[in-house]
């Protein structure tokens, strides 16, 4: 693959404080957890990471305080090959969140604390607009404000820029917002609160991703964990099956491993039910390891992995 043209990442980096037990505590109790882990996290970073790990060319777009965390980003970047577009807030903190590991399946639940973040601006937006105009591809979630988001969203589409909005956590949005997405990549849960469609099949999913469109998105691309993915658009809907790459360690950072690989591949010139299919992949090596951005494949995994034709 060639290396593709720019892309730009606007989000959110937290540390994870990640904590594996059987079960999670009830109010007022105290379990014992199996193992503990601390690392890099964060939505928007960690779709960045994977796309550098990937061999893009990657900026990413965040506020940091300055704090130990903070250096954990740019060490965590600097290794990856992320170019940081960092606005530092000594004001603020690093953000933070925690995440519980359900041992058994694997599973997680997560609670996020921004920080800095949090104070990301439509002004700061227009700081870097220049950035995002010069990118091929721009990404952007819903870590940080919306406000920021929609501002980003807005310059991108203006100068021409394929925009991905991964629209997690879940969250309202504004109506303007839609008709400013290419590609709204919603995982199931996510695609319920945009659309009022429970998605629970390939079938519910294209229902969903056509509601979508009706709010302006050009394709949806609605994410279904080890079903795969299904993209709609225009022309109709096409399901791609999950990769079956090994033994699932963990499911934290799946769908960002998915975003980040999924940009990678629109900014190579791939079909999009080509990008989706190479999204899959990542998220497929992905799954079977510890941790978030440490988890995020290569190119040469991902080109294996694509051969072997491993899907579920």
């Amino acid at each position: 693959m060639e290396k593709g043209k720019p892309i730009v990442i606007l989000g959110v980096f937290v540390a994870d404080t990640a904590y594996r037990a059987a079960r999670q505590p009830r109010m007022g109790e105290t379990l014992l957890g199996s193992a503990f882990k601390l690392g890099p996290g964060g939505k928007g970073s960690n779709q960045a990471v994977a796309a550098a790990r990937l061999g893009a060319d990657v900026s990413f777009i965040t506020r940091l305080g300055r704090d130990p965390f903070a250096d954990m980003a740019l060490t965590t970047w600097r290794e990856a090959g992320v170019e940081p577009a960092v606005i530092e807030t000594p004001e603020s903190y690093t953000g933070a969140a925690y995440i519980f590991v359900e041992e058994e399946s694997g599973n997680n639940a997560i609670i996020v604390c921004p920080g800095a973040a949090t104070l990301i601006s439509p002004a700061d937006i227009d700081a870097k607009a220049d950035l995002i105009r010069s990118a091929g591809v721009f990404v952007t979630q819903l870590e940080q404000p919306i406000e920021a988001a929609v501002r980003a969203l807005e310059i991108a589409r203006e100068a021409g820029v394929t925009t991905i909005l991964n629209p997690a956590p879940a969250a309202k949005l504004p109506p303007e917002i839609f008709a400013l997405c290419d590609y709204a990549t919603p995982n199931e849960t996510e695609a319920e609160e945009l659309t009022g469609i429970a998605v629970a099949s390939p079938t519910e999913a294209r229902r969903a991703g056509e509601a979508l469109l009706e709010k302006g998105v050009r394709s949806a691309v609605i994410t279904l964990g080890e079903k795969g993915a299904l993209i709609v658009d225009r022309d109709g809907a096409q399901h791609v099956p999950a990769f079956a790459a090994g033994p699932v360690v963990e499911t934290t950072g799946a769908g960002d491993a998915f975003n980040g690989g999924f940009a990678v591949g629109l900014a190579r010139g791939l079909t999009p039910a080509d990008a989706v299919r190479f999204g899959c992949a990542v998220a497929g090596i992905s799954v079977t390891r510890p941790g978030t951005a440490p988890s995020m494949p290569t190119l040469t995994e991902v080109e294996v992995l694509l051969a072997s034709r491993a899907s579920v």
